[in-house]
């Protein structure tokens, strides 16, 4: 069974991304997602317009990688170096706001779940998508590269 961990992250965060736009009613970007910034360590918004599909795509892998996690500890992992101009720069947080949004529409969807006091983790049937995802992009891929047909795990 292929897993999230066998296939490049990148590839995998675009491909779940186009199927959250394509097929989950529940994720929509908020009217102030044109606008906004990801955090106070960047100085514009994304310049991607479908930004807000990739951040969901890629927490729902987040999470899938790391287990039950809150929203604090991905505001860690989003954030940045903050340019204080000629002073040392200094790690800041990323937008709690959009973690916070995100992770509600992806609970909404059905594809995790909050956990305890501990954050949220992956439901079954998000596990099941996104295990599904990634055996079709480890198809892909080996139609591509033919080399990569021999690190095919059987189950």
């Amino acid at each position: 069974m292929i897993t999230p961990y066998d296939v490049p992250a990148s590839k995998f965060i675009e491909k779940v991304a186009k199927y959250l736009k394509e097929n989950v009613d529940e994720i929509n970007p908020p009217l102030w997602a044109s606008i906004v910034k990801t955090g106070a360590h960047v100085q514009r918004q994304p310049q991607n317009p479908d930004w807000w599909y990739v951040r969901c795509a890629s927490l729902l892998r987040k999470i899938y990688v790391h287990g039950s996690v809150g929203v604090e500890k991905l505001r860690a992992e989003y954030g940045g170096r903050k340019d204080y101009g000629v002073r040392p720069e200094h790690a800041v947080k990323a937008s709690g706001a959009i973690i916070r949004k995100a992770l509600q529409q992806l609970e909404a969807a059905g594809l995790i779940e909050t956990f305890k006091t501990r954050g949220r983790r992956v439901t079954r049937e998000g596990r099941k998508l996104l295990q599904e995802l990634a055996e079709e992009l480890k198809k892909e891929l080996a139609k591509e590269f033919p080399e990569l047909e021999k690190y095919q795990r059987d189950g």
